[in-house]
């Protein structure tokens, strides 16, 4: 019996022990969590257990190893729960943390796309600014092309690229830029060596019809095409048999802006590369709408550009060509005129001139000069110069546009030419000397008869052939006689429903305005032609020169 209580004394007493080092371990982990009147309740309980074992171990009172008994159960319950709570609290953290499987995957293609698109719009930017400072180089346009070229190169993991532009005049398109390795998809020309510098050489300043090759097509029909089997396109040419000729895939773009077709982008790879897919056409797309706003861009500013240097030019020319206009200023002894010109716009390709020469002669001189600006002003006062000199010698009207003619053709590389009329009024012996070049009519009116009658020589203008040698005629004037110069702007004025002025209204108003002053006659016309075109906007200047006999 002894032996039994001595074994269950030392029992009690290592549980004791036991359960001091449980509670210790639950106050190392919990010591944070856990408020101070739980650890005193747990330090008293650990106390009470070892005293009771102690206690039974020396006195042997089963009173205090059971009292010891109860409260290590106790005790042995309030861990348990301790230390599942404790538990608990370490792993909560962990619970909102997801398995692996919830986990995005990292996807290299994924990633590669979004580095594409942000490439792309730092791309797009890039063709702006570019843009912008290509406004003030002469070679801005050059620089911008070979940027968007190397760019979208980059992007689309081409081998090669080029940039055709559509000609302004002609209905070709035109490579302007060239970038990398491009195999040609047309026919070479058969004397063109099959040498790689030969042929890109040859390419960078190939000209492509509309209609013709994909390039002219594609600038034709305005549809990208994404080729990837070429050899069965009969669009395309394989050359042969150098390696470097033969056909791979290509990106073929038109540049849009405003429905109208600007130009072309074109993408290649060699055969031996990865062929074109929809996603890198796709991105070539986007990259050439941003390089056709760049491009058109530029263009806008260079149109704006050459119409401010225009619009200086017309405004000196415009002031220039009245100070050569004939003034009205002046008195005709025997004969009364008046005149009037409108300019459909800028500077108007009409000049007429009156030149009192001689005592017995008078010049009038109406002349139409092809074309506008500069260039037809200087036709004007070449022509003016030599009249002053020549109209005062003896010599007739027919031999005055003659010798002009001489004077004026060849001298000068200006594609201009002028129809002319010269009438020579001698107011001593009331005779009028006619003489025209081109297409310049004289309307002469005889108040005796009360008609009107046409002179026109058939006749080269003035400044087309040197040799032409140009005829008058000479006819004698009355009291009442009207002569009337005038342009074909005038007659070719045009009203709202497109219907031409025409000279039988001119002579209408001549026959009925027959009694009055030159000056009032004129006014008639001229008022009659601004009723007639009300707002429809002319593409002629209008010129009449009036004389009436006294």
């Amino acid at each position: 019996m002894f032996i039994t209580n001595d074994i269950l004394s030392i029992i009690a007493l290592i549980a004791g022990i036991a359960g001091l080092v449980v509670f210790a371990l639950i106050l190392a982990i919990s010591k944070k969590k856990t408020n101070n009147g739980n650890i005193m309740f747990e330090i008293i309980a650990c106390i009470v257990i070892l005293t009771g074992a102690i206690l039974y171990f020396f006195i042997g009172n089963f009173v205090f190893l059971g009292f010891a008994l109860l409260i290590y159960c106790i005790t042995l319950l309030f861990a348990r729960k301790k230390i599942e709570s404790v538990q608990h609290k370490i792993d909560e953290p962990f619970d909102d943390i997801q398995v692996e499987e919830d986990m995005p995957v990292f996807d290299p293609e994924v990633e590669k796309d979004k580095e594409k698109e942000s490439a792309i719009l730092e791309a797009g930017k890039d063709f702006m600014v570019k843009a912008s400072d290509s406004f003030a180089d002469d070679k801005g346009l050059l620089n911008l092309l070979d940027t968007i070229n190397k760019s979208v190169i980059e992007i689309t993991e081409a081998d090669g690229g080029a940039i055709l532009l559509v000609d302004e005049f002609d209905d070709v398109i035109t490579v302007k830029n060239f970038s990398g390795t491009f195999p040609p998809p047309y026919k070479l020309p058969q004397d063109l060596p099959h040498k790689i510098v030969r042929v890109e050489t040859s390419f960078r300043f190939a000209q492509f019809p509309f209609g013709e090759t994909i390039f002219g097509i594609v600038a034709t029909t305005g549809k990208p095409e994404l080729i990837t089997d070429p050899l069965n396109d009969n669009r395309f040419f394989q050359n042969e048999p150098e390696d470097f000729l033969k056909l791979g895939s290509y990106i073929i773009i038109p540049m849009i802006i405003k429905d109208s077709v600007i130009g072309v982008l074109a993408l290649a790879r060699k055969a031996d590369s990865p062929k074109f897919n929809d996603k890198e056409f796709s991105r070539a797309q986007i990259l050439t709408n941003f390089a056709s706003g760049a491009i058109q861009n530029v263009y806008s500013y260079q149109e704006i550009t050459e119409h401010s240097e225009l619009t200086r030019e017309s405004e000196i020319a415009s002031q220039l060509q009245k100070s050569i206009h004939g003034k009205n200023s002046f008195t005709i002894p025997g004969a009364s005129f008046d005149s009037f010109f409108t300019s459909a716009e800028g500077v108007c390709g009409d000049y007429f001139d009156i030149i009192p020469s001689r005592k017995d002669r008078i010049a009038f001189i109406l002349a139409d000069v092809a074309g506008k600006g500069m260039n037809s002003l200087i036709v004007m006062v070449m022509i003016r110069a030599i009249m002053q000199l020549i109209v005062n010698t003896q010599q007739t009207a027919a031999t005055i546009l003659t010798w002009t003619n001489r004077g004026i053709t060849g001298k000068i590389n200006i594609d201009h030419f002028a129809s002319l009329a010269l009438a020579n009024y001698d107011s001593e012996r009331k005779i009028i000397q006619i003489a025209t070049a081109g297409n310049a009519p004289v309307l002469v009116y005889h108040n005796e008869t009360n008609e009107i009658k046409s002179f026109q020589t058939k006749s080269d203008p003035i400044g087309v052939d040197k040799s032409t040698i140009y005829t008058d005629k000479e006819f004698p004037v009355k009291s009442g006689d009207i002569i009337v110069l005038y342009t074909d702007g005038l007659i070719e004025a045009v009203d709202s429903n497109n219907r031409q002025y025409g000279v039988e209204r001119i002579k209408h108003l001549i026959i009925e305005n027959a009694k009055l002053k030159a000056s009032d006659i004129s006014a008639k016309i001229k008022n009659s032609i601004k009723d007639f075109c009300g707002n429809a906007r002319q593409h002629d200047d209008q010129t009449l020169l009036i004389i009436k006999i006294q």
